[in-house]
């Protein structure tokens, strides 16, 4: 199979989605990789580090979309990209259709194969091993960028996180005690803040509160604990996911209007549309602004801030998925592994996601025509 791996072109996006140990692997495999050039220099690889892995370099993302029967990225297809997509041509990337009707239409009129890191499943369809690792990083750089946007002359309350002998830390609370709320949580109590944990399923609960013993605080998710809490609140979190699907709301415009001034809400469930009434997505190059006195930090690709980490942990997550569909083809890769099936969102023109179709109203099909034949 010919494997193309274009340049990222999202703003501020600097991973890429083959790093050259992988690209030794497809090739031990048998497989032929196309980089595009200087696709990797974000992480500082050069086209002679993919020449040495074994790739082939192309100078332009066109011919790329051309050539290969699958490409490999990181964030979800530009306008541009979409339109260079063709019918049966295998797209493995993030996706987060679920809050992305452009994108969804642009995939559909192209009748690729897409299927989506984000919805892979675990073993017996538990978890979510491609969204983790960057789940992992956005919750543990919630709290950093969290607490420089405190920083007074950022706009902030002026409050450490950590606080200072004698002085209170911080309040953080976490919405959502999952993967990115966890270690959004590990990291705010690393800094000795005042943590609060809000978790909706009584069995996570259980498991949290046995984690975190008298070092965080774990409560019960209800519309009233989120409300009494997040008004108390110097650092808001929202880390609520439910895969394929939209994000429920959880913090109402007017819970924002009653926060303090110069507080701070990061919302990381923004790429399925955000947790947060008021939040709407932002880039790297524009990552804040303000509701109510209140800073909102809603950068829709948070990893790409540490491309240097995040790629290689989403290359360690993606390449054993990514050489069973080379190696079998994706028809029979999908029907080998329902976990990997779990990924597929869109195909020949059809929806086989339940959670992306019901959140932008479309029509879903279970088994797409290509696959059943």
């Amino acid at each position: 199979m010919i494997i193309g791996v274009p340049k990222e072109i999202k703003a501020q996006e600097h991973r890429v989605g083959l790093v050259p140990a992988s690209v030794k692997e497809f090739v031990a495999h048998g497989h032929e990789v196309l980089v595009e050039t200087n696709a990797g220099a974000g992480i500082n690889f050069t086209d002679k580090d993919y020449e040495a892995a074994g790739a082939k370099i192309i100078k332009t993302p066109q011919e790329i979309f051309d050539t290969a029967d699958m490409i490999i990225k990181v964030k979800e297809p530009q306008p541009a990209e979409c339109k260079m997509l063709r019918e049966g041509q295998v797209l493995f990337t993030y996706l987060h259709l679920a809050a992305d009707m452009e994108q969804t239409q642009g995939l559909i009129d192209s009748k690729c194969v897409a299927i989506a890191y984000e919805t892979v499943t675990g073993p017996n369809g538990q978890g979510l091993p491609l969204l983790a690792p960057m789940s992992e990083i956005a919750g543990r750089l919630s709290i950093q960028v969290g607490g420089a946007y405190l920083l007074k002359h950022l706009g902030g309350r002026g409050r450490l996180i950590s606080g200072s002998p004698g002085v209170e830390p911080a309040n953080v609370v976490v919405l959502g005690g999952g993967v990115s709320g966890y270690h959004a949580a590990e990291m705010a109590v690393g800094m000795h803040a005042n943590v609060i944990l809000l978790e909706k399923n009584h069995d996570r609960v259980r498991w949290l509160d046995d984690h975190f013993g008298s070092r965080a605080r774990v409560i019960q998710s209800s519309r009233d604990s989120i409300e009494r809490y997040v008004l108390n609140a110097d650092l808001v979190v929202g880390a609520v996911l439910i895969p394929g699907a939209s994000a429920p709301k959880l913090v109402t415009k007017e819970m924002i209007s009653k926060m303090r001034p110069g507080s701070v809400v990061v919302d990381i469930a923004i790429d399925q549309g955000g947790c947060i009434e008021t939040a709407h997505a932002t880039t790297h190059n524009d990552p804040v602004y303000t509701v109510d006195d209140v800073i909102h930090y809603c950068v829709a690709n948070m990893p790409g801030a540490v491309p240097m980490t995040s790629a290689q942990a989403l290359n360690n997550a993606v390449l054993p998925y990514a050489l069973a569909l080379a190696d079998h083809g994706w028809e029979a890769a999908l029907l080998a592994d329902p976990n990997l099936k779990n990924g597929l969102n869109v195909c020949y023109g059809e929806i086989t996601h339940q959670g992306v179709a019901d959140s932008l109203e479309l029509q879903f099909v279970e088994t797409p025509h290509a696959l059943a034949a």
